[in-house]
C-alpha cells in the first residue's frame, strides 16, 4: 500500500474472479495446503487467489484447472472492461 498526499491508496483487486474455493469443496473438502502442494504454490498463495487479492500465473492457473479436471474458464473468469 502507498500513501499519497496523506491518503492511503489501496490497490484495486484484479478483474479476475475464480471458483477455486468452490472446486476445492466439491472435491472432497480439499484443503488449501493440499491444493497448493498439488500445483506448486504455498497455502498462502491459494488463500490470496481465492480472496481475489492475487492473480496466479498462467502456468499455475492451468495447473489448478487440471487438478480439478476442468477447463481454465471453468475456474477463472474475466470481469474487467
Amino acid at each position: 500500500m502507498a500513501v499519497a498526499a496523506g491518503h492511503l491508496i489501496v490497490p484495486a483487486r484484479p478483474p479476475i474472479t475464480n471458483r477455486v474455493k468452490a472446486l476445492r469443496e466439491a472435491h472432497g473438502q480439499m484443503s488449501q495446503a493440499e491444493l497448493g502442494l498439488a500445483v506448486g504454490v504455498t497455502r498462502q498463495t491459494i488463500i490470496a487467489i481465492e480472496q481475489g487479492r492475487y492473480s496466479p500465473s498462467l502456468e499455475t492457473s492451468f495447473r489448478i484447472a487440471r487438478r480439478f479436471g476442468v477447463g481454465l474458464e471453468e475456474v477463472f473468469a474475466w470481469e474487467g472492461d
